[in-house]
């Protein structure tokens, strides 16, 4: 009895050894492929650019204003729900441009015809379109 015991016992630490480990590359690919990153930060950059679009034509409305940017931060709070990564300094540089997304969503909804504040909007969406492509590098990189 005490023999059946101990083998089971060498076998399940065995077992666990095995399987135990997922290498850090490993776990960012599966996260990449359940979160749908790729399509989550294209649409996400899409929306950015039709932001950056209507920003710049001083004729946009503010109900044009308020859709777009609207549909921007409505992209990005999805797109931060699928945060963390695996990865440390992905998930860092996906904050920060989901952040900097968000706040130039905000302003843009904001802005009317305020040319500073559509400046402003506009400062912010550059900013989080570096640091996704910056990201998005990363986890390239480290997937």
């Amino acid at each position: 009895m005490i023999r059946h015991i101990g083998i089971l016992l060498v076998a399940g630490v065995t077992l666990a050894a095995c399987g135990a480990t997922v290498s850090s590359a490993s776990a960012l690919r599966d996260w990449v492929s359940q979160s749908g990153f790729h399509d989550t930060s294209h649409a996400l950059v899409t929306d950015a650019r039709h932001a950056v679009r209507t920003l710049e034509d001083p004729s946009t409305s503010p109900k044009v204003l308020h859709l777009v940017c609207g549909v921007l931060l409505y992209d990005t709070e999805s797109a931060n729900a699928s945060l963390p990564t695996p990865d440390q300094q992905a998930t860092t540089l996906l904050s920060r441009a989901y952040t900097d997304f968000g706040a130039g969503a905000h302003q843009c909804y904001d802005a009317g015809s305020d040319h500073a504040r559509r400046t402003a909007a506009l400062e912010s969406l550059r900013a989080g379109g570096a640091a996704i492509a910056e990201a998005t590098a990363r986890i390239a990189a480290a997937s």
